[in-house]
């Protein structure tokens, strides 16, 4: 699985230094590291108003928050490799 975080000026401005940060905690916490690739990426062009960009294996997910990561992760990561919360 690979996954993008978009790191352009504006998802910058909309936390995505957090959204890493909370993507890498979560491959460690699951031990997905080898299972997933993480990278940054420039923009999208996929700007909304609230939240990051991310996408994961070409589909793109906006309005990504430290709020929602979470629901996120467990939603688009955990379930499609079928690990348990």
């Amino acid at each position: 699985m690979i996954i993008q975080i978009c790191v352009g000026s504006s998802c910058h401005i909309k936390g995505s230094e957090e959204i890493v940060r909370l993507f890498e905690e979560s491959l460690q916490k699951y031990k997905l590291e080898s299972d997933i690739t993480l990278v940054g990426s420039f923009c999208t062009g996929q700007c909304n108003r609230l939240g990051v960009t991310v996408v994961i294996d070409d589909v793109i997910h906006t309005g990504v928050t430290p709020e929602s990561f979470d629901a996120f992760f467990s939603e688009n990561v955990l379930n499609i490799l079928g690990k348990e919360v």
